[in-house]
């Protein structure tokens, strides 16, 4: 059940509804859950792309298995909704950075697996090191406040 406490005479103000939402002068905290990358702003949705690519880097993969392996990867802290999910999965075929073929599952079913192309590797490469670099500057900025 969430909590609600007072703000004093503040005007109300709209947050990130992953964490807080202000209005009508009450604060509502809302429980913790895994945070789904469609909710979060457009810098973190942006990393849907690099976690779906290094999913990909252990081998082929259908969708279930990408998302399985963001929750698990993330300690259950980000789930990659499934509209989220292929649309970056058809964005990043698009952009030849994975291939597709079909296939069964491990349940005997039709699944489209997923794989890294070179181009997708490389991108992959590139795009961990500007995230380092990005989560680097944050957290240097976050330490000295």
């Amino acid at each position: 059940m969430p909590r609600h406490t007072r703000t004093a005479n503040r005007k109300p103000r709209l947050h990130s509804h992953s964490e807080w939402n202000i209005q009508a002068g009450y604060s509502v905290e809302v429980p913790r859950s895994p945070m789904s990358l469609d909710t979060l702003t457009p810098l973190l949705k942006g990393t849907v792309d690099l976690l779906i690519l290094q999913s990909l880097r252990q081998g082929p993969q259908h969708g279930y298995e990408v998302s399985r392996w963001v929750r698990e990867g993330t300690d259950e802290v980000l789930a990659v909704e499934d509209a989220a999910l292929y649309q970056a999965l058809h964005r990043l075929e698009d952009r030849g950075w994975i291939e597709s073929e079909w296939g069964l599952s491990e349940n005997n079913r039709r699944a489209k697996y997923y794989q890294l192309t070179a181009v997708g590797r490389r991108e992959l490469r590139n795009e961990v090191s500007q995230w380092k670099r990005y989560a680097e500057a944050v957290f240097k900025a976050i330490q000295t406040a």
